[in-house]
């Protein structure tokens, strides 16, 4: 007996160290390599252009300095979501310590230390959308606030160095500073983010000889700032009090890069399960050798509480329904150009994605959201209505006892029954129409807080009174732009990259996890024929918007004078074709029109400098378009 029980120590001994062996192992490879990608951008920064083996592209900036172009027009900078920094003001006895430290942003090492306080600290109140008793967290303010997200990674720095090179400075330059989880209306009421900007603009138009302001908005940036346009004419204490003519008078330009006036896909996914096309891709590549499940659906459910407590995810929901993003049956794109689908079989390589996935079949992807492969191409007519079992599953929801502390971890529906979530899956699939429904039986209590602050449809009639609620502001297809003749927009954005269009989700297999009851269909469950690439249909965008959202607007619902642009001003589509790096030395590349990467571009940087100096949209030659936008516009039938 005792013969037995040391020889079960000594396995047990045996079988820690090997353990711990391995756990060794995985730590020395991540050092090595973490090491040797630190000594490569070391020789890169120090080696000279031509030993590394490519030409570097002169910055922008410094060429129009050379060639004479100085900067005329005053610039205001407006981040996108999750771009700009967040910091502590007051928070739990959790937190000692990080009073002004970055909660969001370059100080993620320290952060990530105790993440449990750094979730509930981002988190806001489930009910109001504002803080939770007891914390504040605010955006930080200045260039700082958005230059670089995270060490090494660039947002705007790459811009404001090259605006620098002609002439700028913290005068002529302005950051603006905001709470991007927030809903738009209430960034003015916490923190009168909105009043605070329209003083900067008035304050830079007068010092810098009342020259008229370039604004350059970004992402989620572009669909704040079409708030704040109608907000800053409205009469308080709804608006901004600045009167019919405010625009005209300090704007020269607005010049959006990569927005996304229409909404994102991803928005609707990041809602319902957490998840996009990076988690089905994960689960491919991991197919056979890591459990995905096993080890991500506690993450999975952290970002998803956090998540649905931001209502600025809610104003990124697809916009103008079936009418611009097709039904279950139609889409607004020809099917005879296969090249621009970006989809193919389950076979997944890094190179495809990027020159773009072909596929021998026409497909008829609508649906945002969809419960198996076969069901996502169904015809609108044949999908289930959820109506009476909503009803029944947000009183249930509603009736839940809410609690976000660290140590219990839960959302809205913590209490949806198992045999209730199939009721969502009957539905076989989402457009723009009913992902909203979907989202209500989800998760009732943030679309409430939604319904009250944005709006996702398209207006019959502009002049009816009930649009002049902050609601509609944020929505290009349920307002109009200001009576600013003189003034220009420009849509600015990257193009032939695989983009996120609509997702295939499945029931979670999971009993664990009740609050996670769906979760993106991987690619092995899918047959082999599958026009699907890791359960996501991929469109041509820039990585995260879709042209469609990015372009439409520019192309045809503000072009020339319509009921969306009343005055007429004019409107240019400056589109970026992708190009890879030419050595992995490169980073993100001077010339990738990724979502992100694309604030460095040589020639969107080039592009915002010279109208920066003063020149109109036709000096710097109009439109440049790559993709099928006109074609896709056309197909699109709203009343103009």
């Amino acid at each position: 007996m005792l013969f037995t029980k040391i020889e079960m120590e000594k396995k047990r001994q045996i079988k820690e160290k090997e353990w711990r062996s391995c756990i060794d192992y995985w730590f020395w490879l991540i050092g090595y390599v973490c090491t040797i990608w630190w000594l490569v951008s070391f020789l890169y920064q120090c080696l000279p252009v031509k030993l590394i083996g490519f030409e570097a592209i002169e910055s922008p900036g410094l060429r129009l300095k050379r060639e004479g172009v100085i900067g005329v027009h005053p610039i205001v900078l407006v981040p996108g979501i999750v771009t700009s920094g967040l910091e502590l003001w007051e928070g739990r006895p959790c937190a000692d310590g990080l009073f002004r430290k970055r909660l969001w942003g370059s100080t993620f090492p320290q952060i990530l230390k105790r993440p449990l306080c750094w979730l509930e600290h981002l988190s806001l109140h489930n009910e109001t959308g504002l803080d939770p008793p007891g914390i504040r967290v605010r955006a930080v303010s200045g260039l700082v606030a958005a230059d670089d997200f995270a060490s090494g990674y660039h947002v705007w720095a790459v811009l404001i160095e090259n605006l620098a090179r002609i002439g700028y400075e913290g005068k002529n330059l302005h950051m603006v500073a905001y709470d991007w989880r927030l809903s738009f209306q209430n960034t003015e009421i916490r923190d009168q983010a909105l009043s605070r900007l329209k003083s900067k603009i008035e304050l830079m138009f007068i010092t810098n000889g009342y020259k008229k302001v370039v604004v350059v908005p970004q992402s989620m940036g572009s669909i704040y700032f079409l708030h704040f346009l109608n907000w800053v004419e409205k009469p308080p204490p709804m608006g901004g009090g600045g009167g019919p003519g405010w625009c005209e008078k300090h704007i020269k330009a607005i010049m959006n890069i990569s927005p996304a006036f229409l909404g994102v896909p991803k928005a609707v996914s990041n809602i319902f399960s957490a998840e996009g096309s990076d988690a089905a891709f994960v689960r491919a590549v991991t197919s056979g050798v890591l459990n995905f499940d096993y080890l991500g659906l506690q993450t999975v459910e952290h970002v998803l509480r956090v998540c649905r407590t931001w209502d600025s995810i809610i104003s990124l929901m697809p916009k103008g329904g079936e009418t611009i993003w097709g039904g279950m049956d139609w889409r607004p794109k020809k099917s005879n150009k296969l090249a621009k689908h970006f989809v193919s079989n389950n076979t997944y390589s890094c190179g495809d994605m990027q020159k773009g996935l072909h596929i021998k079949e026409p497909i008829k992807h609508g649906g945002v959201n969809s419960f198996g492969k076969a069901v996502s191409q169904l015809l609108a007519s044949l999908l289930t209505t959820l109506d009476s079992e909503s009803e029944e599953i947000s009183s249930n929801c509603n009736s839940t006892n809410i609690n976000l502390s660290c140590g219990n971890v839960r959302t809205e529906c913590n209490e949806m029954h198992r045999e209730s979530t199939p009721k969502v899956a009957k539905r076989k699939g989402n457009t723009g129409r009913t992902d909203l429904d979907s989202l209500n039986f989800v998760d009732p209590k943030m679309m409430k807080r939604a319904e009250a602050h944005f709006s996702h449809g398209i207006a019959d009639n502009l002049e009816d009174p009930k649009y002049t609620h902050y609601k509609y502001w944020s929505n290009p297809l349920e307002t109009k732009l200001p009576d600013a003749p003189n003034m220009e927009i420009y849509c600015l954005y990257g193009v032939e990259i695989p983009t996120e269009r609509s997702l295939v989700h499945k029931l979670s297999a999971s009993d664990k996890y009740k609050h996670i009851p769906f979760k993106i269909s991987s690619s092995a469950d899918e047959e082999k024929r599958s026009v699907l690439q890791n359960a996501v249909y991929f469109v041509e965008g820039d990585e995260r918007a879709s042209v469609v959202s990015s372009g439409f607007m520019c192309a045809k619902g503000w072009r020339g004078k319509t009921r969306f642009n009343p005055s007429g001003m004019a409107t240019y589509i400056r589109e970026y074709q992708h190009k890879q790096p030419s050595s992995v030395l490169e980073g993100r590349g001077l010339e990738s029109r990724a979502r992100v990467n694309v604030m460095g571009n040589v020639a969107v940087i080039e592009d915002i400098l010279r109208v920066a100096a003063g020149v109109t949209g036709a000096n710097i030659g109009g439109d440049k378009i790559y993709s099928d936008i006109t074609r896709i516009s056309e197909r699109i039938n709203l009343k103009l």
